[in-house]
């Protein structure tokens, strides 16, 4: 597996005192906001995203999987799967934290992946000192991710993204990386008949 592409300075804001790496500067989010308004996503889930979820959870073997759109200040999941439970609880390192479908710009790494515009895998999170010192890490327990961004054929925006999480680390290896990159843009050609269609 290649290392995560690096990115210039001018990308992200600085913990001052760690001096890591934190969420990069997304200068796409208000354009975003208005395609994303304009093709009727926002805070309701959606049945179907729900449904593509839990397949992708399956084909990946994970037990936790989201369809993620992100705006200037946070994570909104319009497809959510864990393991079957509606009640959303992972296990945190030391305490349960319970996720819902929202979380902050700063929680994760799926703001890594639409910046980049870029899929990215962390079989485990703790190879890479910037994605280690995560909030998600010490506060939900997540030790492996996998991502790839739903680019917009209008905008060449990233609208989100599709992900899987692991609470363990996990070898998604070049088969499950090809497996999300191709789920990411049948979900994209979905996206794009519903709202021929005006579904959304």
């Amino acid at each position: 597996m290649s290392a995560p592409v690096p990115y210039s300075q001018s990308q992200f804001q600085y913990d001052p005192t760690s001096h890591l790496l934190l969420t990069p500067e997304d200068r796409d989010a208000p354009a975003r906001v208005a395609r994303l308004r304009e093709l009727g996503i926002g805070d309701v889930p959606i049945p179907e995203f729900d449904e593509f979820a839990r397949n992708l959870a399956q084909v990946t073997g994970a037990p936790f999987s989201m369809v993620n759109f992100i705006d200037e200040n946070r994570q909104y999941f319009a497809g959510l799967y864990a393991a079957g439970r509606p009640g959303v609880q992972l296990e945190p390192a030391q305490q349960q934290a319970e996720v819902g479908r929202t979380m902050t710009r700063d929680q994760g790494y799926c703001p890594h992946v639409v910046v980049r515009k870029k899929a990215l895998v962390l079989e485990d999170v703790c190879d890479y000192p910037r994605f280690a010192g995560n909030r998600v890490v010490d506060e939900i327990g997540i030790r492996s991710y996998m991502g790839a961004p739903l680019i917009d054929w209008k905008t060449g925006m990233a609208l989100g993204t599709i992900c899987v999480v692991d609470t363990d680390t996990h070898p998604w290896g070049r088969e499950g990386l090809a497996t999300i990159k191709s789920m990411a843009q049948q979900l994209v050609e979905r996206i794009h008949t519903m709202e021929e269609r005006g579904e959304l």
